[in-house]
Parts: structure tokens; sequence; C-alpha cells
């Protein structure tokens, strides 16, 4: 994780919603089939919620029938990271933003091919930058 990006909860309370704070900074979960990217078809470049880094593509995007906005792979490697999970009595990979820490979801292994994994995203986490090109921005 990159340095410049660790905040504290005061610093994120005051940027996050109260359910963009539970999800991204405390590991929560919204309801399937709520969130505002589940059945989006718009295209463009999904973005971390809390430090704006590009993280997953909409041409990665498919519907995997959970409830959640589900990705076959990140934009590129390194900008999602996987820690342990034994939360809930499960054994699960969570997945977060590699630059700052905050919770995305969880990464399966019943996704389509290419890479046979899904990465099951909470919208709360994200924020979709629409654009007709669905390469990452520039930096």
């Amino acid at each position: 994780m990159s340095d410049s990006t660790l905040k504290n909860d005061e610093h994120w309370r005051e940027q996050l919603s109260p359910e963009e704070f539970y999800i991204c900074r405390g590991k929560g979960t919204e309801r399937a089939f709520t969130g505002e990217y589940w059945d989006c078809k718009k295209r463009g470049i999904y973005m971390c919620r809390c430090c704006g880094k590009p993280l997953f593509s909409s041409s990665t995007k498919y519907n995997s029938g959970s409830g959640w906005p589900s990705f076959y792979q990140p934009v590129t490697t390194g900008v999602v990271g996987e820690v342990r999970d034994m939360s809930h009595g499960m054994l699960r990979t969570e997945i977060v933003c590699e630059n700052c820490g905050a919770h995305l979801g969880h990464v399966f292994p019943d996704g389509p091919e290419p890479t046979g994994l899904r990465y099951c995203v909470n919208s709360a986490s994200l924020k979709l930058e629409e654009s007709d090109s669905e390469a990452p921005p520039q930096s």
C-alpha cells in the first residue's frame, strides 16, 4: 500500500457516506442486487471509491448471477491485493485496493475464461468513470 494514501478513520468518515465507510473501511458487504453497479451495462473504468485508482474495466465485467458487480480480472496486475479471510466461519480470499487498502469484496475460482476467476465486488467500493474507451486513464 502507498503510505501517502493511508488515512485515519476520521478522514475516511468525512470522505465517504456511512455505507461506503462500513464497506470500504469496515470490510462490510452490501446486500445482493442492491448496489449501484450490480446490473450496470455502461462502458468505462471502475475506480476505487476511496483513492480513485483504476481497478476494473467494464470489458471484463459479466453477469455472475450473484447480485454484485463481477469481473474476471483487474485492469492490470498489482492493483488488487488478496488477503486470507476466515470470517463468518468460511475460508475466502478478500480483495482490497492495493493502493489504499479499501475492502472491495472477494475473489472466487468459479469465473469465466480466460482467468476462471470471479472478482465479486461491492458497488460501494467502486466509482465508474464512464468512457467510450475501456482502457485505464493515463496517470
